[in-house]
């Protein structure tokens, strides 16, 4: 199965990627080959909606690591969206390659591919994740998707809260499971 994660933190030994990190190794563990798309250290130009993607030539006016992306977007059957959160909802990082997926909607919406959502923050309640798992259900119910599994690791303010907690391993699990 070709699976494809897109994380949103700008910290490569943080919490967030250290859920990647277990998904993954769960993932490949089963022989699923995966690809990794780590946002915040690439250049995505936020979607402006000018709507020259969905015009006669259907291409973005952003030349962009959206090109680098896409490919891998449309044939991965299975999309990891891997964000902290800082203020209530996905990253900014996250959220921009989000919104660029609008140029490919038509290729997109009602493919046959699952989602998967693995969050992280540091509140003792889930109501600061609250808004990223109504935004990705509403995304996942749009594209006609299915939700494979939802990790919303409270808690998690830095690296050490994370690995010692279950997360990494329910994050192992899922991928394992896929």
């Amino acid at each position: 199965m070709n699976i494809l994660v897109i994380t949103g933190s700008a910290h490569k030994k943080g919490t967030s990627s250290y859920l990647a990190d277990s998904f993954i190794k769960g993932a490949e563990d089963s022989g699923h080959e995966v690809r990794r798309f780590d946002a915040a250290f690439k250049n995505v130009h936020p979607c402006i909606g000018c709507y020259s993607c969905q015009k006669k030539d259907q291409v973005c006016v952003f030349k962009d690591d959206m090109q680098e992306l896409n490919p891998e977007l449309l044939k991965a059957e299975v999309i990891v969206f891997v964000s902290p959160i800082y203020y209530y909802d996905m990253n900014a990082q996250i959220k921009a390659v989000i919104d660029r997926f609008y140029a490919n909607n038509s290729v997109l919406k009602g493919a046959d591919k699952k989602a998967v959502l693995m969050l992280t923050y540091g509140d003792e309640t889930e109501e600061s994740a609250e808004g990223a798992i109504a935004s990705y259900k509403g995304m996942v119910k749009y594209l006609e998707w299915k939700n494979a599994g939802i990790i919303s690791a409270k808690c998690c303010y830095v690296l050490d809260d994370v690995i010692n907690s279950e997360f990494p391993k329910q994050a192992y699990e899922l991928g394992k499971s896929l």
